[in-house]
């Protein structure tokens, strides 16, 4: 049987990764000193992860437990949940891959904020749902009431990130309850809390599960727990639900090095408490500074913060990389700016006080435009 060459352009993929939108890039990661465009933790782990994890490698010669029974216990006990209700996984991000592949059937539409985390349209888009954004309000928060108009009879699904990344700001648990007490029960709504350490306002939502069976909480331990390399998350919701989730998922999906960081780290609560209140101190340095400068970076919950800098994001992201620290520029839009160490922050200000005050700008970054996106680009995250 001889070999047709040159007759066919090769293996032909899915229609739909052609029109994926892309995960943005941080310029200048190779030149910088502080890198502040990844959400990060600039603490190292626990040290009791670490040395969990080096034992833990020692076995990796064999395969992970095919649940993560281990992390879910620890944290059943932790959060005195059944641990029917827990689902683990590499990362928050995988589990919402999941969540969309047991809940979101082809044709239906996935309602979230805009700007909001940027993978959200890829994930949705994969799982064959349609990405439904809604804009955020000019505080840069999610619009609540917008949002439960947006849901129809072909929703099966609304994401909230609450911090909401990229803005850094908070729902409240009243909000979340009237907003939860709206949705028609076949509608899942997935609460996305990677941020929920860093927020200084009330975030925890576990009682919401008990009244709200559509409820999905998902968490991680890449941010506060500082394991962002070793991708562990996890997620609350009914046993059903839980049920269903783990279904989908694929075999050993927590590597078993992952599963004995996340461990350790769940238990050296005084090492999370330590990273926290670094984080939040450094946070209200930046966010003084930054106001003290005419700008109108709202309060965040995360361990970050937005500059609304509108038509001149790339500009001011320039300007940092020139300074030694990364920054995630969303092009139209703003700059997210991860809390690093205070010379990381000094570098933000300067970078800030180094832009032409007589471009446009309000009084240096801010546009009424930067305020309000309507909409998001289907060629491209940012």
């Amino acid at each position: 049987m001889s070999m047709h060459t040159g007759m066919c352009a090769g293996p032909v993929p899915r229609a739909i990764v052609a029109t994926l939108p892309r995960y943005s890039r941080a310029a200048g990661l190779d030149t910088v000193r502080w890198v502040g465009s990844s959400n990060e933790s600039c603490t190292a782990p626990s040290p009791a992860a670490v040395a969990a994890m080096a034992a833990a490698a020692a076995g990796a010669n064999r395969y992970p437990g095919i649940a993560g029974d281990k992390l879910v216990a620890a944290i059943a006990s932790g959060l005195d949940l059944d641990p029917g209700q827990i689902v683990v996984g590499g990362g928050s991000l995988a589990l919402l891959g999941q969540v969309l592949n047991a809940y979101a059937p082809a044709g239906s539409t996935v309602v979230h904020a805009w700007r909001s985390y940027e993978a959200y349209p890829i994930l949705i888009a994969l799982a064959g749902a349609e990405s439904l954004p809604v804009p955020l309000n000019p505080a840069h928060r999610h619009d609540l009431d917008a949002m439960g108009k947006a849901v129809t009879g072909k929703t099966c699904m609304v994401l909230l990130c609450n911090p909401n990344n990229p803005t850094g700001t908070v729902l409240g648990n009243a909000e979340l309850t009237a907003f939860l007490d709206r949705m028609p029960r076949h509608v899942l709504v997935v609460l996305d809390e990677a941020y929920r350490e860093f927020a200084e306002t009330e975030t925890d939502s576990r009682h919401l599960l008990e009244s709200h069976p559509n409820l999905v909480i998902l968490r991680t331990f890449s941010k506060a727990y500082s394991l962002a390399g070793a991708r562990a998350g996890y997620l609350l919701t009914g046993m059903g639900i839980a049920a269903n989730i783990r279904a989908v998922a694929p075999p050993f999906g927590l590597s078993s090095l992952a599963e004995a960081g996340a461990v350790a780290a769940w238990s050296d609560t005084a090492h999370l408490a330590a990273t926290v209140s670094g984080v939040v101190a450094e946070r209200a340095y930046l966010h003084e500074g930054l106001l003290a400068r005419g700008l109108p970076v709202p309060p965040s919950g995360g361990n970050f913060l937005w500059i609304p800098a509108g038509p001149r994001s790339l500009e001011l992201e320039a300007a940092c990389v020139a300074r030694g620290v990364s920054v995630r520029a969303f092009p139209g839009s703003g700059v997210r700016v991860t809390i690093s160490v205070r010379e990381a922050s000094d570098a933000v200000l300067d970078a800030v006080d180094s832009l032409d005050p007589s471009l446009p700008g309000i009084p240096v970054l801010h546009s009424a435009a930067s305020s309000a996106e309507t909409h998001h680009s289907t060629g491209g995250a940012s």
